[in-house]
């Protein structure tokens, strides 16, 4: 373990569960020894079984401040469609072009998006782009008309939230750089998106336990109730 990582473990007392706000403080302070802008990120233990259908978790989420990322945007659309994605900024807009380039292995993008009438192109790359978590999903908002909302919401800050198997999401909520009020405003946001995907066949208490940490932090349990009010 690093010096630096005793000295931000000594300011942390693992038993305690933190205020949003004094957790956040904390990171940043602990941010500073660092010669890079950490990311900050949330942990949320739900008390599910993602093995069933009625308790897969997942869903998407803009966050008020953005993550402060460069998000690297494909987008499945032919004629005006394929013009207005570009105008909204995506950095990939083909078709089947983009599909070859896709089976040869250029996956150099963070989020795939695809106007409705695409998918039978877009659906022979399942096997690709499933295992991955970028196959463009209408549930997600990542298949639609609208590619123009679709890409600026990708680029100005919604992220994908999903369940793994432990019940666990992961998800990135901003920069050590952020203030700290844009830091807790993204966070809540997605407490809440992920306390309103509560799924149907979830019993008891749902949200078990959320901890914040940095990329080089040290993980700090918060006060679910106080994050809630």
């Amino acid at each position: 373990m690093s010096k630096k990582m005793k000295a931000a473990l000594e300011k942390v007392n693992r038993e305690q569960f933190y205020a949003l706000t004094e957790a956040v403080k904390i990171l940043k302070e602990n941010a500073k020894a660092r010669n890079f802008d950490e990311t900050i990120e949330v942990a949320m233990n739900l008390n599910i079984d993602p093995k069933h259908a009625d308790q897969s978790v997942r869903g998407m989420v803009s966050l008020p401040n953005g993550t402060g990322a460069t998000v690297v945007v494909a987008v499945f659309a032919r004629d005006a469609k394929a013009e207005e994605a570009k105008a909204a900024g995506a950095d990939f807009v083909g078709a089947e072009d983009l599909a070859d380039d896709i089976k040869s292995g250029k996956i150099n993008f963070d989020r795939c998006i695809a106007t409705p009438d695409m998918m039978p192109v877009v659906g022979k790359l399942g096997k690709v782009l499933g295992p991955k978590g970028l196959m463009p999903n209408p549930k997600l908002g990542t298949v639609t008309p609208d590619v123009k909302k679709a890409v600026s919401d990708a680029k100005g800050g919604a992220i994908e939230f999903r369940a793994e198997k432990t019940g666990i999401v992961h998800a990135g909520v901003g920069k050590a750089s952020f203030d700290d009020k844009k830091i807790i405003e993204n966070v809540q946001a997605l407490v809440n998106a992920i306390q309103k995907a509560r799924p149907s066949g979830a019993k008891g208490t749902y949200v078990e336990k959320i901890s914040i940490t940095s990329t080089m932090g040290p993980g700090i349990k918060l006060d679910i109730g106080q994050i809630a009010a």
